[in-house]
């Protein structure tokens, strides 16, 4: 089934509050752009170093079904070809999601969807041609839209609107949180999309309703959880992560709908599903970035001296009276 960027669809899922919450977390962040201090740049520059090892964690747990580390995924975007002690399928699983970053990754930049379909490639997925052909086209319906649409505007052709009053000391950069929903919620229906043109294909063990034949369906879909964050960068909204557990979450709910294909309630769905996470994972990327070294270290600090006048006025509280 071909699959059509609709704009009924993305106008109804711009409109959930899940969806509209999330544009909030979003134009948040995004008004701390451009960023100048040194500080800053090199807190944003930890954080998307620590977003490809989260992914690509994310990404190796649902090719093996096992559980894949921190240290794991480091060891690997740091150049390990094998960790001594730890399952040589792990480690490849890592090595082949971290290839499939590195080829997807001028694809926010150049709209080459070729890119993508390498990418998908790096990841050893298994489609038949007609679900080749089915993604492909639906890589370039998505594309044609973004070029066409007003998802890809830049920043400086957008409308202000008053920030929260929690950060007043960026009012004069604030963000279009009408522009980011619409952007995010592109992204959102081009996920169910190639969803639904990935389906469950003709394999009968992917159609059971077991943690195994789930993880098979996710890992047969597995390539769209990296072309969502390189999509949002092609829109010009911040990256997203999407933990393993919450892919699974989310193919299962759109699975729920019964969609064929892609229908607007599938999207719903899925936008209903992952809005919430990418709107923690936002306003967690604003708080990396903002990170004071000095200023956490004063905070703890002053945290351990109340803790410890807490416990000793505890120690004394029950101690008797002593008159003489």
């Amino acid at each position: 089934m071909a699959f059509h960027m609709q704009d009924e669809v993305i106008v109804r899922i711009a409109i959930l509050p899940e969806v509209r919450e999330a544009a909030g977390e979003g134009a948040r962040l995004m008004s701390l752009w451009p960023l100048s201090d040194a500080k800053l740049l090199d807190n944003d520059a930890k954080y998307t170093e620590n977003l490809q090892v989260r992914i690509t964690r994310a990404m190796a747990a649902i090719m093996t079904g096992e559980e894949v580390t921190i240290p794991d995924a480091e060891f690997v975007y740091e150049g390990a070809e094998e960790i001594p002690g730890r399952p040589q399928r792990i480690v490849d699983a890592l090595l082949a999601a971290n290839d499939a970053c590195e080829t997807m990754a001028d694809y926010s930049q150049t709209g080459d969807t070729a890119l993508v379909m390498g990418g998908c490639g790096a990841l050893g997925v298994d489609w038949g041609e007609d679900t080749i052909t089915a993604v492909a086209q639906a890589l370039e319906e998505v594309e044609n839209a973004v070029a066409d649409g007003e998802a890809l505007q830049s920043e400086s052709n957008e409308e202000p609107v008053d920030k929260p009053a929690d950060s007043p000391e960026h009012s004069s950069g604030s963000v279009d949180i009408e522009a980011v929903a619409q952007r995010l919620a592109t992204v959102l229906a081009a996920v169910d999309g190639l969803l639904g043109v990935i389906g469950q294909g003709d394999d009968p063990s992917l159609q059971g309703d077991d943690a195994e034949s789930a993880r098979l369906r996710a890992g047969r879909a597995l390539p769209v959880m990296l072309y969502a964050n390189e999509l949002c960068e092609r829109v010009s909204i911040p990256r997203v992560f999407i933990s393993a557990q919450e892919f699974l979450d989310m193919i299962d709910a759109r699975d729920g709908t019964g969609a064929v294909g892609s229908n607007g309630n599938a999207g719903l769905a899925v936008a209903r599903m992952l809005a919430p996470s990418i709107a923690a994972e936002w306003a967690k990327h604003r708080e990396d970035v903002l990170w004071d070294p000095q200023e956490a270290k004063k905070k703890a600090k002053e945290e351990d001296e109340r803790k410890n006048k807490e416990a000793l006025a505890a120690k004394f509280a029950n101690a008797p009276d002593n008159k003489n």
